[in-house]
């Protein structure tokens, strides 16, 4: 059993070094137990949107999921990459049913993706991402419930970032997560090859995707003080380089059909710099109470459970 530990937790740190550069950057901020957890969260979820992604049969990648969905609700498993997972949830007391909503939001992306309003686009970065804030506040056993909150906005900025990021990649696989009026409700073939007409729209709905984010990446900041002093640490420096994603789209004015961008290693030991010493300096990331802005979760507070200690 100890070898198949072993097996899988490094099986998790080579997906994270793969696919996950900005999360592998910020975990060697982090205690080998965290870091070790921390990763194998992360194999987890990416097997989940693989499955998703890489099946080219939608039905066969439904079934997939909800076999997995299955086993996450009865708590065994016969896949050893989700019995791993069951045995990460039970060492942190990790809630099962938030995984399950990580799952339902994995699953929606098999459907027709049309997002008309920016309630959907929220209640979607929350399913597929503020769940995965929810269970970090687990892997580092974080206990009061008043992190949580901050921990779901840290999961919705990036999803946002990701999806102004990947607007075009996401438009070739025939999705469109932006909501539908701020494009013109152009369909996804046209925002993967958009006319000049398109681009100036594509550009004001790229810019509105970060300047939301940037809502959510405050409020996240406000709850850091929330952690353990590592973690605290790491997330400050992955969210700094996972922000700056953002930054780089608009200094190319959010013309996200010139290229995907990228944060380069120098610039993420600089964001890294930066990051130390606000840890060091800024006393609002240290000792304080902080009280969360409801009005950021009005879409989705029928969505999530009561133990984040919110009404």
């Amino acid at each position: 059993m100890a070898s198949d530990q072993s097996r899988y937790q490094k099986e998790a740190a080579q997906v994270l070094s793969h696919h996950g550069k900005s999360f592998n950057f910020a975990r060697a901020f982090l205690s080998k137990d965290h870091a070790v957890n921390g990763a194998r969260l992360y194999a987890f979820c990416r097997r989940l949107d693989d499955i998703a992604d890489d099946n080219p049969n939608p039905e066969i990648a439904r079934a997939k999921l909800k076999a997995v969905d299955l086993q996450l609700l009865r708590q065994t498993a016969p896949e050893d990459w989700v019995g791993d997972f069951l045995e990460l949830a039970e060492d942190t007391q990790m809630d099962i049913a938030v995984a399950r909503q990580l799952l339902a939001g994995v699953l929606s992306d098999l459907e027709e993706v049309r997002f008309e309003t920016k309630a959907q686009l929220i209640q979607y970065a929350y399913s597929v991402a503020g769940t995965v804030g929810l269970m970090m506040c687990d892997v580092f056993h974080v206990t009061n419930p008043k992190a949580r909150p901050f921990a779901i906005d840290l999961g919705i900025a990036m999803q946002l970032t990701n999806i102004a990021r990947d607007i075009q990649e996401d438009a070739e696989n025939n999705r469109r997560y932006v909501p539908g009026d701020w494009v013109q409700n152009s369909h996804p073939c046209d925002i993967a090859n958009p006319t000049e007409r398109l681009k100036p729209f594509l550009q004001e709905a790229v810019g509105r995707l970060l300047d939301l984010a940037d809502v959510y990446y405050d409020s996240a900041r406000d709850g850091l003080n929330y952690l353990p002093n590592r973690p605290r640490l790491s997330i400050l420096v992955a969210s700094s380089v996972y922000r700056e994603i953002g930054v780089k789209l608009r200094r190319k004015q959010c013309k996200t059909w010139q290229g995907r961008v990228f944060v380069g290693l120098g610039r993420k030991l600089t964001l890294a710099a930066q990051a130390f010493w606000a840890f060091g300096t800024d006393r609002s990331l240290r000792h304080t109470e902080t009280t969360h802005d409801l009005n950021l979760h009005s879409d989705i507070r029928c969505t999530y459970k009561i133990r984040l200690g919110v009404r």
